[in-house]
Parts: structure tokens; C-alpha cells; sequence
């Protein structure tokens, strides 16, 4: 009971057998309430079109209200289509004459089936009842196809074999339906029934033929697809004789077979057909083979003169179109001046002038064309004109013969100077390579030039500082020896002078002394005041200023100072000002710095 409760489904299979219909509730109440099951009410809702149903099934059978109809079986398709995603697949009760089957529970996986033999049509279909005939099974699985034979077994299975592939599809649709026969409730009236592919050498059998004939007809297809692909075969040449020789020469006299005779006549000739018996045939036929080009010549005269009406054709229409483009461009020239282009917007101003570069772009192109074809033309004219006059032909020649000479003389002179060249080249080339092998030694012998040029200049530096020492040291020793001249004058004077001159003397030396105490204040007062303006000038300028640069700024102030007065001040001031040497070679300069901010610090 229960089985036959979840046995409601959708599936139709037959119509002609039919012994009751779905949608009338008398019917339907009988047959559940033989089977103990309470009646459950059915929409009359077509399961498909009649377009695409297989005969022998009724499109009047209905599946249960809510659920949505499921796409049976169609004519050519090999495989049952797969249930939709996420929905449980819902049969139908299918009701034949002598059985009726119920559908399996929807909510049970599908029957299992094996792997499908190729050219599969026969099915193996087991649990059927004891009771069940041959007649009651063809009822049942004729409406899936034509059956072409049954063979039944006392264990209740039977094989069926269809006539075409696709009706094992609809008959493995039927696995799981349970087979009951009649209103019987009898257990040998009743069965499940297991649906399955079987493999029969008959149907392989006729799937290999099948294949074969495909095969056959594939090889068929490609070889007509290469012989509409390869070239056509030369037309076959007749072998020569009296007869055909007579016949060619006909053939070469007309017209229209003269490409044809043509061809035949060089293939007899390349034979060696020709012999002394032939040569007069083959005289005449050479000699009506030569008749055509009097045509040939005719036939190109007439196409030069279409070729010239055509050219002319083509030169009016150029010359029609290049009049259109002059007066496009005399609009768009009229448009950009001043009493109409005011009246037009910005963006209109914008395009008119895009569509005049445009079109001025294409006109000159247009007229480009139109000259060259005039050129052409003119070249063709002087050609024509030059073979007119033999003279001028002459003369022409003797000119370019000229020229020729003069261009060979100037290749010659070019091809000499060339030479010259190479020559050079090659004992440049013959000295570098003998240079090679000097390059390391001259390499260091740079590098050793280049340690002893700096060193050189270190020393500079050092000999440099110890002649401005060395200057020092000499003024001072001068200015030493002047006071000890003088102090020996004083003496001899104090010796020869007597007493009262002493004492003159003594007050007079007393006076030169003040003298020279007041002189040598202003001295340190001026020295101090110096050295206060170049101290502010040298922290003003970080990077140092030379000599000259100081004594020409302090010329401004005092004109009287110079500029060894200014070098002897910053050489007695070590500690706030130093000397340093910049650049190499001709450049080195010197430059004097502030440096008593930095003394302070390391002190």
C-alpha cells in the first residue's frame, strides 16, 4: 500500500489501449479504491504538444496539480534528458488493457543501468510477473517502438529488441514502474519492473555495418572534395598522321580553335614530328599560325583605342570632380569670411573649419592625380615624337652615349679614389695592430702619470704654504734689522755728542718715541678695523674669497691699501683665517676663509 502511495507520477505511454480516462473522478476512484489508496485528484493538463509526441501516446493523460511537466521522450534522441536541477522527477500511472503500471517513488534514486552497448536495441527487462504473457509485455512496450522480436524466459525476464536506437531510451523510461495485471491483487500478478540495456551481437552487428557506411561514404565525400580541388588535367594530344595533320590545319585557320591547334602543333614539333616526308605540312601550318598575327595586331589596336576613350573618360570625370571640389571650397571660403562666419556659434565655426581642411586636403590630393595623369601623358607624347624623327633619335643617342662616357670617367676617378682610401685605411689598421701590444704598458704608464701629477700637486700646495711662511719670516727679520740700524745710529750720535748734547738728544729721542707710539696705535687701530670688515665680508661668503676679490672691495673704502698690506694682516691671524686651495693645474686658485667660529668650538 505504501509503495502504491508514492507511486504517483507522469508518464505517459500509451492511448490506443486505454480503458479509462484520467480526468474522469468515477474511473480514478475505482482503480485507487482497488488498490486501497485514497483518491487524489488530477489537473487534465497536456504533458506535451502533438508535434513531439511519439504515436501510441495519449496527450490527454495529466499529471498532478503543483507539479510541473516533464519532457518525455522525443523521436531521435538517443538519451533520456537529464531531470531538472533541484526537482524530483514525477511519473505518471499508465494504464494499458490487461495492466496497469505504477509509477516508482519520486524521492527513491533512479534505477541504475549499465554502461549503453554501441547500437544498442534490445532491453533487458526483469521482474515482470509470473502471469505476465507475451502478448501482455508487446502490449506495454509496443507503444515505445516497433519490436522486432521478444524472447521471453520462464524466470520472469524477458529481452525486447526495437527497430530503431531511440525507443530503448523510452523503454528504459519505465524501469522502476511496478506491473500489475488487471485488478488482481494476486503477488504473481504483480511485479517491479528493472529495465536495462542489453548487448546482442545482431544490433553490434549492424552498428559496425552502420559505421562502415559512414566510413565509406566520408572517403566518398573527401575524394570528390580533392578532385574539385585539383587543377584540371591537360587535354591529350593526338599522335601525328596525315589525317590529323589536315585536320590542325583547319583547326589553325579558324579563329576560335586557334589556342587549341596552337597547343598541338608545339607538341608535335617538341615530338620531333617534323622529318622530310611532314616538313611541307608542317610549313603550312606554321605558315597559318604566322596569318594570325596580322589579327593579334588589329585586335591590340582596337584595345588601345578603348584603353585611350577610357582614359579620356576617366580624365573628363576627374576634371568634373576636381570643378565640384573648387566650389565646395569657394562655400566654405565664402562662410569663413567676416560678415557671415560672426553669425555662426562656436561649435558650428569649429566644424565648418574641420569640413574645409578636409575637403581642402582631398582636392589637393585630387588635383595631385590629375597632374600626374597629365604628365604622363606628356611623357607619352614626347616618346611617341622621338620615335617620329630618326634625326633627333640619332642625336638623342649620341648625347647619351656622351654621357655615358662621362659618367664612366667619373665612376673611374671615384673607383681610384676609393682605392686610395683603402690603401690608408690598411696602413692605419697595420699601425694600430703593431700599437696592440703597447696598450697595457701605456695604460700604466697613464695610470703612473696620473699618481705622480697628483703628488705633484700636494707638493705644490706644501711649497706654496712654506713660501708665504718663508715671506713672513723675511719681513719680520727686516723690519728687525731696520730697528737695529737705527738703534746703532742713536748710539754712535749719544757717543760723539757731549753732555749738553746729550741731553738735547735724550729729550729729542724721548719725543720720537711718543711719535712713534701714537703711530703705532693708529697702525693696530686701522689693522683692527680691517680685520673687522673682512671678517664680516669672508662669513658672508661660505665658500671663501681670493686676494684680489677682498682688495678690490676694500679699495672702495680705503684707496690707499694694497693688497699685500691685506695678504701680511690674514697671515698673522691663523686662527681666524685659513687658506685653501681650489682647482687643478690652471685653475688652482686661492681663497681665504672665516674660520674663527669653528676655532672657538675646538677650543
Amino acid at each position: 500500500m505504501a509503495a502504491a502511495a508514492d507511486a504517483l507520477g507522469s508518464l505517459a505511454v500509451g492511448a490506443t489501449q486505454l480503458t479509462m480516462s484520467v480526468t474522469d473522478p468515477t474511473a480514478w476512484a475505482t482503480a485507487m479504491n482497488n488498490l486501497g489508496m485514497v483518491p487524489v485528484g488530477l489537473a487534465g493538463q497536456q504533458l506535451v504538444s502533438d508535434s513531439i509526441c511519439v504515436p501510441g501516446f495519449d496527450p490527454n493523460l495529466s499529471m498532478m496539480t503543483g507539479i510541473s511537466p516533464i519532457n518525455p521522450m522525443m523521436a531521435g534522441i538517443s538519451i533520456v534528458p537529464p531531470p531538472p536541477v533541484g526537482l524530483p522527477i514525477i511519473k505518471e500511472i499508465i494504464h494499458c488493457k490487461s495492466s496497469t503500471l505504477f509509477p516508482p517513488n519520486p524521492n527513491l534514486p533512479p534505477p541504475s543501468t549499465r554502461e549503453r552497448p554501441p547500437g544498442c536495441k534490445t532491453v533487458f527487462v526483469g521482474g515482470l510477473p509470473e502471469n505476465a504473457t507475451e502478448e501482455i509485455i508487446q502490449e506495454v512496450f509496443e507503444q515505445c517502438g516497433d519490436i522486432t522480436a521478444i524472447r521471453k524466459s520462464k524466470k520472469n525476464f524477458c529481452h525486447i529488441r526495437f527497430s530503431e536506437e531511440f525507443m530503448v531510451d523510452k523503454a528504459i523510461y519505465l524501469s522502476g514502474y511496478r506491473m500489475r495485471l488487471g485488478s488482481s491483487t494476486d503477488k504473481k500478478d504483480s511485479g517491479r519492473l528493472h529495465v536495462d540495456f542489453a548487448q546482442a551481437r545482431d544490433d553490434f552487428y549492424e552498428w559496425e555495418c552502420k559505421q562502415r557506411m559512414f566510413a565509406r561514404e566520408e572517403r566518398h565525400r573527401r575524394r570528390l572534395e580533392v578532385d574539385r580541388i585539383r587543377p584540371p588535367s591537360p587535354p591529350t594530344i593526338m599522335h601525328y598522321s596525315d589525317h590529323e595533320a589536315t585536320l590542325l590545319a583547319e583547326k589553325l585557320k579558324d579563329d576560335g580553335q586557334f589556342l587549341e591547334a596552337i597547343a598541338v602543333l608545339i607538341t608535335w614539333i617538341e615530338r620531333g614530328e617534323v622529318n622530310r616526308r611532314s616538313a611541307n605540312q608542317f610549313y603550312s601550318m606554321v605558315q597559318s599560325a604566322n596569318s594570325h598575327v596580322r589579327r593579334l595586331m588589329n585586335e591590340k589596336a582596337t584595345h588601345e583605342d578603348e584603353m585611350e576613350q577610357a582614359k579620356e573618360e576617366f580624365k573628363n570625370s576627374m576634371m568634373g570632380v576636381l570643378i565640384q571640389f573648387e566650389q565646395i571650397m569657394a562655400v566654405f571660403n565664402a562662410s569663413a569670411r567676416q560678415k557671415a562666419w560672426d553669425h555662426f556659434s562656436k561649435a558650428q565655426r569649429k566644424n565648418i573649419e574641420i569640413w574645409r581642411k578636409h575637403c581642402e586636403e582631398l582636392r589637393n590630393a585630387h588635383s595631385e592625380q590629375l597632374m600626374g595623369i597629365r604628365r604622363e601623358e606628356e611623357m607619352e607624347m614626347s616618346d611617341d615624337d622621338n620615335e617620329d624623327n630618326p634625326s633627333k633619335k640619332l642625336r638623342v643617342d649620341g648625347s647619351a652615349l656622351a654621357a655615358q662616357a662621362y659618367a664612366l670617367k667619373e665612376e673611374n676617378d671615384s673607383l681610384r679614389w676609393q682605392l686610395d682610401a683603402y690603401r690608408n685605411e690598411v696602413e692605419l689598421l697595420k699601425q694600430e695592430k703593431g700599437h696592440l701590444g703597447r696598450t697595457e704598458e701605456n695604460l700604466t704608464k697613464d695610470q703612473q702619470l696620473q699618481f705622480l701629477q697628483h703628488t705633484m700637486q700636494g707638493m705644490r700646495q706644501q711649497l706654496l704654504t712654506v713660501q708665504e711662511e718663508l715671506n713672513c719670516k723675511k719681513s719680520e727679520l727686516e723690519q728687525a734689522m731696520e730697528e737695529q740700524t737705527h738703534t746703532r745710529a742713536l748710539l754712535k750720535v749719544l757717543q760723539e755728542q757731549e753732555i749738553n748734547g746729550f741731553s738735547v738728544a735724550v729729550v729729542n729721542l724721548d719725543k720720537q718715541k711718543d711719535a712713534g707710539k701714537q703711530s703705532q696705535a693708529l697702525k693696530s687701530e686701522k689693522e683692527a678695523l680691517l680685520i673687522g670688515i673682512i671678517s664680516s665680508f669672508l662669513h658672508v661668503h661660505p665658500f671663501g674669497a681670493n686676494t684680489e676679490y677682498l682688495w678690490s672691495y676694500l679699495q672702495q673704502l680705503d684707496s690707499r691699501i694694497s693688497a699685500n698690506e691685506i695678504e701680511m694682516l690674514l697671515m698673522k691671524l691663523p686662527r681666524m683665517f685659513k687658506q685653501e686651495f681650489t682647482g687643478v693645474g690652471a685653475t688652482l686658485e686661492k681663497r681665504w676663509k672665516f674660520c674663527a667660529f669653528e676655532e672657538i668650538k675646538t677650543a
